[in-house]
């Protein structure tokens, strides 16, 4: 099945702006609701929304075989359970349909009305219903930079880091799509030069620059994926900004890890960049040593050249940018992140969310964190207002912003924004 999509001269008759995030060669999917309350699936082309309920009642995607409702759900599960082939020949329907070349819908206006809405007549919604959320801790120069901080410079990485993929279960519940205001979370939490713990907001709360990726069904209970299938369950990408609340994890993550300070809320970007989208922007990922066991072995470009971004703006004021990183970084892929997570039977379905952990590259520009960023709050980062910031503070605003692009072509996906409120109040 050929992947149409992936031709850099191919134009729409849409109007695309220059370095849109979202040109006819991307085609992503997600799931948004109209001014009239209609909830449907659709894609984006440059500023457009596209109705791809109301495509399918218009025959547009005769010949494919469908459920008579497939678009028209309030969630991309049953589209993404029908696997790759499907996937393929929808974006190459779109990508014919919307070419500039092709007048069957070009030149129908009464169909375009009812199936072309501008970004700002619509409200996004979280595109997967998500049943299973894992995040994965896999980003070598982070978790250096973690253990440096925290146990011995000297022995930074725990033994078993380099070689398993390690990863924690979180919690499915408090996933949000882009725009969704974050409350500043409660916790216990040990103040320096104390004995007993106290009840209270968290003081430091934090960012995480991650991505994830949307799995379609894997496997049966039981059953494990070999590392050279693992590529054709992931359906595609969002960006993740993993909320954290440090001073409560460094309370509680000893004995069993990651709870209340990480499952508070979880942000991603709501269009998912299908890897077809991404396939021109392979690349190789960094050498891995010790040569990891045969069941996560693999040779050539199984990584993605994602550049990404982090921006904090606090209230009234204008926006800073604070990281840039790369997903090219991770040092486990997400193909062996997706095998060694049913390498021992356990089942991945249709709409589970994997994120990466959080992605720092090399220099002290591409942290991933605030934790890092300013060193555990030592070297507070200066906004363009001239405050400061060593934590994220009530009412800033977080925003990833993360695109692909060569010589001949952008792929983008969007932003995932939202701002950080006081702790809820109950009236």
């Amino acid at each position: 099945m050929p992947n149409l999509a992936n031709n850099p001269n191919r134009k729409s008759w849409i109007e695309v702006p220059e370095n849109s995030d979202f040109p006819i060669q991307n085609i992503p999917f997600g799931v948004f609701l109209t001014k009239e309350d209609v909830i449907t699936i659709g894609t984006r082309i440059g500023d457009c929304a596209i109705d791809m309920g109301a495509l399918q009642q218009l025959g547009y995607f005769d010949g494919i075989e469908l459920t008579d409702d497939m678009f028209m759900q309030d969630t991309l599960n049953d589209f993404i359970s029908d696997g790759k082939k499907t996937w393929r020949l929808v974006r190459n329907r779109l990508i014919e349909l919307f070419d500039s070349e092709n007048p069957l819908l070009r030149d129908n206006a009464k169909h375009r009305e009812i199936i072309i809405f501008k970004m700002e007549d619509i409200e996004m919604q979280l595109p997967v219903l998500i049943g299973d959320y894992t995040d994965f801790y896999s980003s070598k120069e982070h978790a250096t930079n973690v253990g440096k901080m925290f146990r011995d410079p000297e022995n930074a990485l725990l033994p078993n880091w380099l070689h398993i993929p390690v990863g924690y279960h979180g919690r499915s519940s408090t996933i949000v799509p882009s725009g969704i205001p974050v409350h500043r979370p409660m916790g216990q939490t040990l103040p320096n030069g104390e004995t007993s713990p106290v009840f209270g907001p968290s003081r430091l709360v934090d960012f995480e620059l991650e991505t994830a990726f949307i799995t379609t069904d894997v496997n049966v209970m039981g059953e494990n994926i070999l590392i050279n299938e693992a590529e054709d369950y992931i359906f595609g990408m969002v960006l993740l900004n993993d909320w954290s609340a440090r001073d409560i994890q460094k309370w509680e993550y000893v004995p069993l890890g990651p709870f209340l300070a990480k499952n508070f809320a979880s942000s991603i970007s709501p269009w998912i960049i299908t890897m077809d989208a991404l396939e021109p922007f392979r690349t190789k990922g960094p050498k891995q040593e010790p040569t990891p066991l045969p069941y996560l072995q693999q040779k050539g470009k199984h990584t993605y050249d994602i550049n990404l971004e982090v921006y904090l703006k606090p209230e009234n004021a204008e926006e800073s940018l604070i990281s840039k990183s790369n997903f090219k970084y991770m040092y486990w892929s997400m193909s062996q992140q997706l095998t060694h997570h049913t390498s021992n039977g356990c089942r991945v379905n249709s709409g589970d969310m994997m994120g990466s952990g959080t992605i720092s590259g090399p220099t002290e520009d591409s942290f991933g964190s605030m934790l890092e960023l300013t060193w555990g709050g030592k070297n507070p980062i200066t906004m363009k207002d001239g405050s400061e910031r060593k934590f994220i503070n009530d009412n800033d605003t977080v925003t990833i912003k993360g695109y692909c692009q060569n010589s001949s072509m952008r792929i983008g996906f969007g932003e995932v924004s939202s701002k950080l409120l006081p702790p809820f109040v109950r009236k």
